[in-house]
């Protein structure tokens, strides 16, 4: 409703104190049912309030079964109106029910839930009568009921039915309480009175005493207005009118003679245009017989605005539409007549002079006088009734032209076309405007008669007479009595008007005579009598349909079966005489469940119509077509009851925007039972890895298992990707391997030591000391993950098995963790010397003479020569180094290189007094060592992202090249070992080849369980993968190109599944349990049901986390989410939607975010996968597994082809057969075919189908076919232009040309001539087309790409489920498939990716003429502001054609898009266009700003051009930038740096406003796009360089960090020039670009361009 009507209820006094008349009529209608007459309605309101009131407390402190309390109202704008009224002066709980609310389509639990929460239930009788009807309610749940002007309860009005049906067969009737000011209705007797009270079962009460009632309710007094006969207009005048309606009658009567007779549409639609064409003239006459020449003219004015506008419709149509207006052009010019008649029309007189001068009737003229009367009073409220709906247009509009009455707002509201009967929002703000005092002079028909709309009038005036007793009181009692007038206009001399209103007063002194007499009397109410009425009754629910209401509802199931825009399903109905007896045929829609039927003889039409309903009604509700309450069955309807009312865990699942908490599954195959006493035989898979330069070598090694891998898991190659070159790595299986228990507890050992020493800490602090790791009991070995990683002999790599594993390092390795517990260096103050081996103990006082021969290490002396690529560990910080050089002029003693403060005078005096350590040989050389340092991800060539592999050699960007930092260390300070760098390179790989495998063996475990449920599959574990992997993964594999082909598949086997299954479902049935299969929610259901959440990959692999066995993570990530397991339950605690959640990271119990929509991609990428690796077989089981029925019966394919075989091909034989030779396929069964091209709008004996069935089906079959050829046919494809190239080639355009170009369109069997012109017209658009895309305001008419899909459909059920057979027939038929190379993106799309990468912004803006969109579009370049210009039929196909527009100009300038799919990542890279393409310059553009920079809609801003500097449209402001203030602000270099205050530039009046800049990371830079986005600047670039540093470099806010980033930011102003300017340097590049934009924001304040609020 307004916000006018919601702001001003009808009386904000809480309390009111009740009259002796109101109490009197309370304690007679709380003791019996009773109809309370008052000519005053708010006196019978505020009785039914203190009754309410009365009874709610009874409701409150009931604790049985609930009861609640009705009011009904008879039309849908009273129902808000009442309920606010309850809402706001009682303390009960109200609500409010309509149509316009969706309370058609509730089920058995909405109602219930409505029972239990209110208490006051405000609806229409409608509402009430439809819900028992359904058995949703009964009358035993009522415990009293209003009824709000209740004279209405006589004939079918739903009052009468509710009463007679329901209510008076009510084993427990609720307490009536009827209200009126007027029980009679028409002119007659008082019998009226006695029906009414016996259709209520209510008796009448009014207060005896007439002269005591008016002394406390005061009423006004009818007041006459007398007018003169009205004299008839001008005779030549008025004869030239009727001469030429005449005229344009037979012309329109001689155009629909020319319609053809087969279409019945444009006939029914001819028919209409003749009525309005007649009805036109007979409101233009009456405007001038009754109202003068100037009503009149204004009649045709408004005919002339509310001519039909045309659309596609036929050219004789059109050529009609155009007699019609010339017709209205010709009246008007026929009424204006002279020049000086002209004149008269424009300028109105007033008073007599108007009349004299026959521009108005006395009528109107005395009406204008009753308006004068009122003066200037703005404060008068005045109601004028009129008859017909053009009088209170016409009056209201020649007001306007009289200067006399300039202080009135005029306006009028006549009657609502809305479809329950309430008021449209247009009739709503005019109400609102009337009751806020905004109008207050308005013209209505009689729908403002009854309610209480609007405040008391001050005036009401019936300018034409009331018809009813009703229509004279009721609108009385909205009267103030004081100061007001009610006026009854009546013509002088005029006896029957004077008779008729003679007669209403008597039947109003009357009706409340009998009222007083019936009351003294207390006569006994007598039983109203009740027809039998013919009814079918559901046994099972008690709902129930009457002969009176089956039409109704025969109406509804025929407007719930599908339609399109050219039909609109309906019964028809013929009548069959037999002797004096009717019957009547019905007919139905092709898709309905049954074509026709005939029904019982009747007396007249009208009841055999209604017998042929009802048994209708029966017969549909036995094949299951309405549902056991009586509701045409979608079968959506029958399901929500046990699957969608489970709210609390499906609420938004399947959905992007719900993120929900998931476990991680284990992988079982990794577990172990072995220990370290024990020996033990293992499964031994090699791993090789081969270098694509030759010089570089890398270890083999061994994997150690208890089990064994299947064969698609271990036999695998993995291209690992380092910097500058590329390892392949292999992985092959061995023998098994035998260990005793020692080699195990060295093997342990060994990896301990280099996993820990490589990608942990071996040295670790607990209680302020360091510790040695495996010198502490803790083990960091689990029984989940046990596995061995082992060096193999170097000769190994060319040798057959069996494996030889290289103990000699390892046992080094074990020797090396001994000498370490005894001598690492842990804590600092241990000022000692080492305590090294033998060899370093010859020498135990400080040499003072060096031996270049020979290196003292920790635990050894060895020669120099044999320390060339030895690992070493480091016994002061327990880092593993791998030796590159001796520096031979650099030892000990030597100046401290990084000494950047003076601190340390030497290395040796560095180690002394950092660690404590006093070195015993300081005058030998340094050691030149490698660092260890953290893996990385080796699975993603991450300079080559998002090109496919097979592309990948030599693309890319080049990398920039980081410095490597070398080590220093005297070699007494580290402890060697046997192994040597070849075997330390490897182990860099082993973490990304691991996380591979490990991967795998989780899918082979799905793979394991789907075949334990749905059987074997020969389907790889890598596909399988892929399957569960997204592209958040960074993997060159993802879910997305199998998760499009599953959707298909899916869609496909659920479809054929769903036709087979159920032959009498309309095509809209099989759509919505198809979309109730196929919808996200379900799959996400059925997904989690199956655990297959456990199973996703949804994170980019992260080597800090990942942990050998033995290994102690350094990166350890608690888990938060209360839960001690690894499985999480699917609950609403573990549903999020805030955006900042951290999607796919794991805790240490493998939990992790994840998007909803996430699980239902998986569940339709793992169907393709069984698709591609077994065929539509092996999906169908997965399916089954997964919880979706789609296996086909054989048997249900023959009852398919033997029921079309029964269709009459016969008549159409030739035709058939022209187009099976035009398909190049013979139909076994031609009623295939024919039904195949049947349309719904053909018309035909015994013709009970049409192709939408056939459209379903066939709708799916093409998606499986082309989706699967694109699918094999460009594997190279990403998934994103995989995507496009399936919606270019699956869509309605697309298939409606296919059908034009191979002439299959001919074929159509229809009758609408709609479709004929909409059919030609487009045929005769694209004959000359050279393209195979249509233009944005070109559109495939749907029946074109419906009849190819209906098609596809016959020919599968022909060849009994064979798609090959279907893709033989239709590839030619679809032929050319689009391609890459020829794939076009819409317009929009491509103008907008094309800006995104630019970093240019749309500003869109439609304006709508007519039936027209006009779309504007602007794009701000650099130098110039274009402007596109599209029109079309609606917003897409203008701003399509605008786009279009917009890029041609683009080309023009050397812009255009690669139409390649550009990946963005959060640093993506961006460039100027170059002279062809719109490739991109090494600079980067914000890293958190969106990916999709959305068109800004300028439909509320100013058409003002933004590119300038001062722009006049609205000031942009800019979001609050969280980031402080931070010291003083850079150097600036500007191209147009400017002498003077350039803040004057601007009136700071139009500088747009920034709100306070606070800190927090990327603040700035989201502020600064939004800025360029309000204004349509470009979007800045940035360029960073990068600086490292081996000692911590102190940044601004306290951060220290070892690298340095400084960005460069560059803004281009439209208009102006280019900024460009340097930040302040920052430990992280983002940070670094919150600075430069931070500095840039002050800079353009600083030059003008924006304010900063402070």
């Amino acid at each position: 409703m307004s916000s006018e009507l919601d702001a001003a209820p009808m009386d904000t006094e809480p309390t009111f104190i009740p009259t002796d008349y109101q109490l009197r009529v309370y304690d007679v209608a709380m003791k019996r049912n009773s109809i309370a007459v008052a000519e005053n309605g708010d006196e019978n309101h505020k009785i039914a309030l203190m009754m309410i009131r009365e009874i709610g407390k009874s409701l409150k402190n009931n604790d049985g079964d609930k009861r609640v309390i009705a009011f009904l109202v008879p039309t849908v704008h009273l129902v808000h109106e009442q309920y606010t009224e309850l809402k706001s002066k009682t303390e009960l709980d109200v609500g409010e029910y309509y149509g316009a609310l969706g309370v058609d389509d509730w089920n058995n639990e909405n109602w219930e839930k409505e029972i239990n929460e209110q208490d006051v239930m405000v609806m229409t009788p409608q509402i009430l009568l439809d819900a028992l009807r359904k058995a949703y309610l009964s009358f035993e749940v009522f415990c009293f009921v209003v009824l709000d002007e209740c004279h209405r309860a006589t004939g079918n009005h739903p009052y009468a039915k509710l009463m007679k049906d329901f209510y008076l067969n009510s084993p427990r009737r609720p307490k009536i309480f009827g209200m009126t000011a007027s029980p009679l209705i028409k002119k007659g007797s008082t019998e009226q009175l006695r029906v009414l009270e016996r259709v209520l079962d209510s008796q009448v009460y009014t207060v005896e005493d007439r002269v005591e009632l008016e002394e406390q309710i005061p009423f006004v007094e009818t007041k006459y207005k007398f007018y003169d006969p009205i004299q008839p207009p001008d005779l030549e005048m008025k004869e030239k009118l009727e001469s030429t309606w005449a005229k344009f009658d037979a012309v329109l009567l001689g155009l629909r003679k020319l319609l053809p007779s087969q279409f019945k549409d444009t006939d029914d639609k001819y028919k209409a245009l003749l009525d309005r064409f007649a009805n036109d003239h007979t409101k233009i006459m009456f405007c001038l017989d009754n109202l003068g020449v100037l009503c009149a003219y204004e009649a045709v004015k408004v005919c002339m605005e509310n001519v039909p506008k045309v659309h596609e419709e036929c050219d004789l149509y059109k050529e009609s539409l155009g007699h019609y207006e010339l017709f209205l052009q010709e009246l008007l010019s026929i009424i204006e007549g002279s020049q000086d008649n002209k004149k008269l029309l424009k300028v109105v007189t007033s008073g007599s002079d108007a009349l004299a001068a026959g521009q108005i009737s006395s009528k109107l003229q005395e009406l204008l006088e009753i308006f004068r009367s009122f003066g200037e009073d703005t404060e008068v409220l005045c109601l004028v009734f009129v008859e017909q709906i053009i009088v209170a247009e016409v009056i209201g509009r020649v007001m306007k032209k009289i200067t006399d009455f300039y202080h009135f707002n005029i306006s009028y509201i006549t009657q609502s076309n809305s479809s329950d009967g309430g008021f449209l929002p247009k009739e709503l703000e005019v109400l609102g405007s009337f009751r806020g005092g905004k109008v207050n002079l308005l013209f209505s028909t009689d729908m403002l008669e009854e309610g209480s709309h609007v405040v008391k009038y001050s005036s009401v005036i019936h300018f034409d007479l009331p018809k009813t007793v009703g229509s004279y009181i009721q609108p009385k009692r909205r009267v103030c009595p004081k100061n007001s007038q009610y006026i009854v206009m009546i013509e002088r001399r005029n006896t029957k008007q004077m008779d008729h209103m003679l007669h209403l007063t008597r039947s109003e002194s009357s009706m409340m005579h009998t009222a007083v007499k019936r009351v003294s009397n207390d006569s006994q109410l007598k039983a109203c009598s009740t027809n039998e009425v013919l009814s079918y009754v559901v046994d099972s629910t008690q709902a129930s349909v009457t002969a009176n209401s089956s039409i109704s509802l025969v109406q509804r199931y025929c407007d719930k079966l599908p339609r399109d825009n050219n039909m609109t399903p309906k019964p028809n109905f013929e009548s069959v005489m037999e002797g004096d007896q009717y019957r009547c045929k019905l007919i139905l829609p092709p898709n309905a469940a049954f074509h026709t039927t005939i029904g019982p003889a009747a007396s007249n039409f009208h009841v055999s119509k209604q017998l042929v309903c009802l048994d209708a009604c029966k017969k549909l509700h036995q094949m299951g077509a309405l549902s056991d309450h009586l509701l045409p069955l979608n079968k959506e309807s029958s399901q929500k009851d046990s699957t969608m009312n489970k709210k609390a865990l499906t609420s938004g699942a399947g959905t992007t925007r719900r993120k929900e908490l998931h476990g991680s599954i284990g992988i079982h195959i990794l577990s172990g039972t072995w220990g370290e006493l024990e020996d033990v035989t293992l499964y031994a898979y090699k791993m090789d890895f081969s270098c694509n330069i030759a010089e570089q070598k890398y270890s083999s090694f061994a994997l150690l298992l208890e089990r064994k891998l299947d064969d698609d898991v271990w036999n695998i190659e993995v291209d690992l990707y380092l910097r500058k070159k590329f390892v392949k790595a292999s992985v092959s299986s061995c023998d098994q391997i035998h260990l005793d228990a020692q080699q195990v507890v060295k093997a342990k050992c060994f990896q301990e030591l280099i996993f820990n020493g490589l990608f942990g800490k071996l040295f670790f602090k607990s209680s302020g000391l360091r510790q040695f790791l495996l010198q502490t009991e803790e083990s960091y070995w689990d029984s989940s993950n046990m596995y061995l990683l082992l060096p193999l002999e170097s000769e190994d790599m060319a040798t057959d098995p069996p494996l030889k594993i290289n103990w000699t390092g390892i046992d080094s390795c074990v020797s090396t963790v001994e000498f370490l517990k005894k001598n690492a260096r842990l804590n600092p103050q241990q000022s000692e010397t080492i305590d090294g081996n033998s060899s370093a103990r010859l020498s135990d006082t400080v040499n003072n003479k060096y031996n270049s021969d020979i290196i003292h290490l920790a635990d050894r002396s060895t020669s120099a020569d044999s320390l060339k690529e030895m690992v070493v560990v480091a016994i002061h910080t327990g880092k593993i180094y791998s030796i590159l050089d001796i520096v031979e002029n650099i030892s000990a003693e030597s100046p401290f290189e990084a000494n950047t403060d003076g601190s340390y005078s030497s290395y040796a005096d560095y180690f002394l007094k950092k660690y404590g350590i006093t070195l015993k040989h300081p005058q030998q050389p340094l050691l030149l060592l490698k660092q260890s340092h953290n893996s990385h991800n080796l699975l993603v060539d991450f300079p080559n992202a998002g090109v496919p592999l097979s592309k990948k050699r030599g693309v890319g960007k080049n990398v920039v090249e980081k410095p490597l930092y070398r080590a220093h260390i005297p070699p007494e300070l580290l402890v060697g070992t046997d192994i040597t760098t070849y075997i330390l390179k490897s182990f860099y790989l082993l973490p990304s080849i691991m996380h591979r495998l490990e991967s795998l063996m989780l899918a082979s475990q799905l793979k394991e369980e789907i075949s334990h449920h749905a059987g074997y599959c020969n389907i790889s574990s890598s596909l399988i993968l892929e399957a569960l992997t997204t592209q958040r993964c960074h993997e060159s594999f993802s879910m997305e190109r199998l998760e499009l082909l599953g959707d298909s598949v899916l869609k496909y086997a659920v479809s054929c599944h769903f036709y087979l299954k159920n032959p009498k479902d309309h095509e809209g049935q099989l759509s919505s349990s198809r979309s109730r299969i196929i919808c996200n929610s379900t799959l996400h259901k059925l997904g989690t049901d199956c655990k297959l959440q456990e199973y996703v990959q949804d994170c980019a692999f992260d080597t800090r986390r990942w942990t050998a066995p033995g290994q102690r993570s350094i990166w350890p990530s608690p888990c938060t989410h209360g839960l001690d397991t690894r499985e999480v339950p699917l609950e609403s605690r573990f549903f999020s939607e805030d955006i900042k959640l951290m999607l796919g990271k794991t805790c240490d119990r493998g939990h992790r975010w994840m998007v909803s929509k996430t699980i239902s991609d998986c569940v339709e990428a793992l169907i393709g996968a069984y698709h591609v690796a077994g065929g539509l077989t092996a999906a169908v089981r997965l399916m089954k597994w997964i919880g979706i029925e789609a296996e086909v019966e054989p048997s249900l394919i023959d009852d398919a082809i033997k029921a079309a075989s029964l269709h009459c091909y016969a008549p159409k034989a030739k035709d058939i057969d022209i187009l099976e030779s035009k398909l190049g396929y013979n139909f076994s069964t031609k009623g295939l075919l024919l039904e195949a091209i049947t349309h719904e709008s053909e018309p035909g004996e015994g013709v009970g189908y049409c192709y939408q069935r056939l459209e379903f089906l066939g709708d799916a079959v093409l998606d499986i076919l082309i989706t699967c050829h694109l699918y094999e046919n460009h594997r190279d494809v990403d998934p994103g232009e995989l995507t496009d190239l399936r919606s270019a080639s699956v869509n309605n355009d697309n298939f409606a040309l296919a059908s034009v170009r191979r002439n299959l369109h001919p074929h159509l069997q229809h009758s609408s001539l709609y479709l004929e012109h909409q059919i030609s017209a487009f045929v005769k658009s694209v004959s000359g087309m050279s393209t195979t895309t249509l233009a944005p305001d070109t559109q495939g008419p749907k029946v074109l790409g419906d009849l190819v899909e209906s098609i596809a459909g016959a020919v599968l059920i022909d060849s009994k489920i064979n798609l090959d057979v279907v893709w033989k027939v239709f590839k030619p038929i679809l032929s050319p498939i689009v391609t890459p190379d020829k794939l076009d993106l819409p317009p929009s799309r491509e103008l907008t990716e094309l800006c995104d990468s630019l970093g240019y912004f749309i500003k869109e803006r439609f304006t709508k003429e007519g039936d027209v969109v006009h779309a504007e579009l602007k794009l701000q370049l650099k130098d110039v502001l274009l402007d596109g210009q599209g029109s079309g039929p609606n917003n897409k196909a203008a701003k399509g054609m605008a786009a279009l527009q917009l890029l041609e100009e683009l080309k023009a300038r050397g812009i255009k898009s690669s139409k390649r799919r550009i990946l963005e990542s959060d640093d993506a890279d961006h460039s100027l266009p170059d002279d062809n393409t719109c490739s991109l310059r090494q600079s980067e553009t914000f890293g958190s700003a969106p990916k999709r920079h959305k068109s800004i809609k300028s439909e509320q801003e100013g058409d003002g051009d933004v590119s300038k500097e001062c722009s006049k449209t609205e000031i942009p402001v800019v979001p609050p930038i969280e980031m402080k203030k931070e010291g003083p602000r850079t150097s600036i270099k500007s191209e147009q740096d400017r002498d003077g205050d350039v803040s004057k530039e601007c009136s700071k009046t139009d500088i747009p406003v920034v709100p306070p800049i606070e800190m927090k990371k990327g603040g700035p830079r989201t502020s600064l796009y939004s800025l360029c986005k309000r204004l349509q600047w470009p979007l800045p670039a940035f360029d960073t360089k990068e600086q490292k540093s081996r000692t911590p470099i102190q940044f601004g806010g306290g951060t220290t960090g070892f690298c340095s980033f400084e960005s460069q930011i560059s803004l281009s102003i439209p208009d102006f020039g280019q900024i460009e300017l340097t930040g302040e340097a920052r430990a992280d590049k983002k940070s670094s670009f919150d600075s430069a934009a931070l500095l840039m924001l002050y800079e353009l304040e600083r030059r003008g361009k924006i304010l900063i609020r402070k």
